[in-house]
């Protein structure tokens, strides 16, 4: 591989990921809805009434990242905090019936975003290339397998 085209997979994965986060932002904030609070509104239509600290785990994001986003989530009336009955001190996260209605406007805004990336990839693409990002994501989620020592071709050529 020349030296031009290291990195350039990842640098085009990156770029990737950052103008569909973008896409998905723009289409959200004209619901009045902000990057990555769609991220936590999902998860808890997924389970609702997590608490901020499952939150943050499954999201892969701090504590405090999280607590911010769910005031403002639960200011703008999607959110609501209920005491735990086990530990008063701890609080769970559940959608009100207008979070449950944002939903909707989410997975629509998502569903339209997805449309605009896949244009001109066939259904059989579209498999490949779920089928390869999720062998990426594995890849680098992966804790049982070590990162491999950096060795630069020429090394390996040498060694041949």
């Amino acid at each position: 591989m020349s030296k031009a085209a290291k990195g350039e997979m990842l640098g085009r994965l990156q770029s990737a990921a950052r103008q569909s986060r973008t896409a998905l932002a723009a289409r959200l904030l004209q619901t009045g809805l902000y990057a990555g609070q769609d991220q936590i509104m999902m998860a808890l239509s997924d389970e609702d009434g997590q608490t901020p600290g499952g939150l943050a785990s499954r999201l892969g994001v701090r504590p405090p990242t999280i607590t911010k986003t769910i005031n403002r989530l639960q200011a703008q009336g999607f959110l609501e905090r209920h005491a735990s009955d086990a530990d008063s001190r701890q609080a769970h996260i559940f959608l009100t019936e207008s979070g449950r209605e944002a939903i909707r406007v989410i997975e629509k805004s998502l569903r339209k975003t997805e449309k605009q990336a896949l244009r001109g990839l066939d259904k059989k693409e579209q498999k490949t290339l779920l089928k390869m990002l999720s062998r990426i994501e594995a890849n680098l989620t992966s804790v049982d397998s070590a990162p491999e020592p950096e060795v630069e071709l020429e090394e390996v050529e040498e060694q041949a």
